[in-house]
């Protein structure tokens, strides 16, 4: 199959790609359909660096060379290359396509929670965090800090949606995560594979950060909350500790991203 060129946004064969702007309809459509896109060259090399598949790839012409080997996979596996005009790519998509390229992927089955967890000793779960840049932010934290995976919860934002993605420079393809249900019951299945619960929280009850940091459990899993609510009451009461992290400034809180980021550092293992 060689490259083909598209010249309409009303082109059938680019379904995939329509309004990929529109929150609500990409978060429905991409599970529904098995699908999940990636945008720039970093995040589809990282893609199909862990097995991906590619359903297909868009494209403005220049990146025929910058992504010719990817290209000439995808030719020789059949996958469609569409190349398209800026014009034709914003109307279709929603967006200027500054970085170039994006391809459709098939969407992974999710692993199970025990096979996610086996061997891991720092754990970061994601109670209804409804942001994508968020989710991202966490999962490219995560990476950088040797966290050993990521955890969602039924009601959390898509980690494979678009911006999710692009935000975590594609390290959601490289920490290993799943969602974790029912919730907060999932907390008791945590606990049965011999992980201590601590919910980044500010209570009467929470242990500061450094506290906590000084004599670690081997096994720990850190519940972080939604942006902004924080974390709902049964949660609290179901896990084995909170947890603050010390400020200054009159400052009560940090983003949830930044905080998880501040409590992987300190308890990372040693």
């Amino acid at each position: 199959m060689s490259v083909e060129r598209v010249t309409s946004a009303q082109d059938p064969r680019l379904e995939d790609y329509v309004g990929l702007t529109d929150v609500a309809l990409r978060r429905r459509s991409e599970p529904e359909r098995g699908l999940y896109v990636a945008e720039s060259e970093k995040v589809i090399r990282r893609a199909l660096g862990v097995g991906h598949r590619p359903r297909s790839f868009l494209m403005g012409e220049r990146w025929l060379t910058d992504l010719a080997d990817v290209v000439a996979a995808a030719e020789a596996d059949g996958v469609p290359v569409y190349v398209g005009e800026a014009d034709v790519i914003e109307e279709l998509t929603g967006f200027h396509l500054h970085r170039g390229a994006l391809a459709s992927m098939q969407r992974p089955e999710l692993p199970a929670l025990e096979a996610v967890l086996d061997g891991a000793r720092r754990v970061l779960v994601l109670e209804d965090v409804v942001d994508h840049t968020n989710v991202g932010a966490v999962f490219r934290s995560a990476a950088a800090l040797g966290v050993d995976a990521v955890l969602v919860t039924p009601r959390c934002a898509d980690p494979l949606y678009r911006r999710s993605i692009r935000v975590s420079m594609g390290t959601v393809f490289q920490v290993p995560w799943t969602r974790i249900e029912p919730w907060p019951g999932g907390l008791h299945r945590l606990r049965a594979l011999g992980f201590t619960t601590a919910a980044l929280a500010l209570t009467d009850e929470s242990v500061g950060l450094d506290e906590l940091a000084a004599s670690p459990p081997e096994r720990l899993a850190l519940v972080l909350g939604t942006e902004g609510d924080g974390l709902a009451r049964r949660t609290l009461a179901g896990v084995d500790l909170t947890v603050k992290i010390p400020m200054a400034g009159g400052v009560d809180s940090l983003n949830v991203a930044a905080a998880g980021a501040v409590a992987a550092w300190a308890l990372r293992p040693r």
